[in-house]
């Protein structure tokens, strides 16, 4: 992707809109390339630069911020949200995650734990009531999922947890929460597979 970052000068503003189908080694190519032109733009103000378009990681953010202020001192905000979590999401996107970074936690998660993790999760043991866990794409238990479970947290739709049995009061998946009806009267079927369909989450 030869030009996979663009310019945009603006009244308050510098724009940086980053494709978003680029990859990090085609972003900071393109963004070196690009250093010149945006260094003759800054002779003598300090107009802030707001970087837009792909979702960055936080890895991708600190690699653009590195360039940029390595050659201009200039102060840089990003679209992306900096911190997982459901009011971190700015905005919904789509990516494929068939294949992603992957964290192992050995082990059952007890009441007032957190994980949180960038890529997918996968949780070798229990998620306890009042357990947290937090991924920027899939979920998987290996146990029973029991706690509070967002994956997609950056607001990935295509993102999916899955569960020996999941037995919650709520989940999350991007920007999409379900709270579970329970209805006493009929028999619990066992849930251990939920996804978005036509923004909904399905339980299977």
């Amino acid at each position: 992707m030869n030009n996979c970052v663009s310019i945009v000068l603006g009244k308050e503003e510098i724009t940086l809109k980053i494709n978003e189908k680029a990859k990090e080694e085609e972003i900071e190519k393109c963004l070196e390339e690009k250093i010149p032109e945006l260094k003759k733009l800054y002779q003598d103000e300090k107009t802030p630069i707001f970087v837009t378009g792909k979702v960055l990681k936080t890895k991708e953010m600190e690699m653009v911020q590195s360039i940029i202020q390595k050659e201009i001192d200039v102060s840089i905000e990003f679209d992306s949200p900096k911190v997982l979590g459901l009011h971190g999401i700015k905005k919904a996107f789509v990516e494929e995650i068939e294949s992603s970074e992957t964290k192992f936690h050995r082990g059952s998660l007890r009441s007032g734990k957190k994980i949180e993790f960038e890529g997918s999760l996968v949780i070798m043991g229990d998620v306890n009531r009042g357990a947290e866990i937090i991924a920027g794409e899939n979920i998987v238990v290996l146990g029973t999922l029991r706690g509070m479970a967002h994956a997609g947290a950056k607001g990935n739709k295509k993102a999916i947890i899955a569960a020996n049995e999941i037995d919650v009061a709520q989940i999350r998946i991007a920007n999409v929460i379900k709270e579970m009806e329970i209805n006493e009267e009929e028999p619990q079927t066992i849930k251990t597979y939920a996804h978005i369909k036509e923004n909904e989450i399905i339980l299977e």
